[in-house]
């Protein structure tokens, strides 16, 4: 990574123009605290976690999603909310590196499309407004429910009592905190970006909030249309240079879908990043 393109990123992320967001790798130092087993978070792992340690069919664990709806459709829709609760709301992990870093500085809004609760534990002695991701509900045409943190306990608000001087974390496909609520088969897919696309999965607050700020995508792989899809819709009104897709080794698909989005690519991943910053700390203390 160049000392410039470093500076640049890090000068916007502490400005509160760059909006940190984060994928599954960047639980990659994340491990049971009981068995020191690494946390299921990208795909594969969730996948094989679901399935008691066993692979699936081919077509299968191509994607989450769409092992999660095979799953889903043999156990039931409870099935999936049980295995998720368990894995990331009863299990005991460690800290990973990047939410420490990110604890030490709190940023003003962050995305956050893992289902682990590490990211609201970051803000765990500070107000914040919390927004999770729904699919698949009557009862109203959002795909999201809005909370208060207070400094000990999580209440349900709506648009209008939102503090917007408070930070926003945005977990859109759910947390097992305050609430269960998850979106992780086929089906919640397809609801939540229609519902996405049209402007009901997202709070009016943050629709004004993103406009021409730049992302810095940590741990995100982009080689699976649903995490593109919803990357692509929440960015929306995004600076026209959107910011910087961290990956190393990417795919030629997630180099042409980085460059068609306005990303610019750079050769690193999250313990280089973090490497990164800890050195430019030292030179400056």
């Amino acid at each position: 990574m160049s000392s410039t393109v470093f500076s640049e990123i890090l000068s916007g992320l502490y400005d509160n123009q760059v909006i940190p967001y984060l994928g599954p790798g960047v639980l990659y130092d994340s491990v049971s605290k009981i068995d020191g087993r690494p946390m299921p978070a990208d795909s594969d792992s969730l996948i094989l976690a679901m399935n008691g340690g066993k692979p699936m069919a081919p077509k299968l664990m191509y994607e989450f999603p769409r092992a999660a709806m095979n799953q889903e459709l043999k156990r039931g829709r409870t099935f999936l909310t049980q295995f998720l609760d368990k894995l990331y709301g009863q299990t005991k992990w460690s800290r990973s590196s990047v939410h420490e870093w990110l604890a030490e500085w709190r940023p003003n809004y962050v995305i956050d499309i893992n289902r682990d609760t590490q990211l609201q534990d970051s803000y765990a002695d500070e107000e914040h407004t919390l927004v999770v991701g729904l699919a698949r509900i009557v009862a109203s045409a959002y795909r999201y429910k809005i909370y208060h943190y207070d400094g000990s306990s999580y209440f349900e608000i709506d648009n209008e009592q939102v503090d917007k001087k408070l930070p926003v974390l945005f977990k859109p496909m759910g947390t097992p905190k305050p609430e269960s609520n998850y979106v992780a088969s086929d089906a919640d897919y397809v609801d939540y970006i229609t519902e996405l696309m049209g402007g009901f999965a997202i709070p009016n607050f943050l629709k004004e909030y993103r406009k021409g700020k730049k992302y810095l995508l940590l741990g995100l792989p982009l080689n699976r249309d649903s995490e593109r899809m919803v990357m692509s819709d929440i960015v929306y009104g995004a600076d026209e240079h959107k910011g910087w897709f961290l990956r190393k080794n990417p795919t030629d698909k997630e180099k042409r879908f980085s460059e068609r989005m306005g990303f610019e690519l750079v050769d690193a991943d999250c313990q280089t990043f973090l490497s990164t910053v800890q050195a430019a700390a030292l030179a400056a203390a």
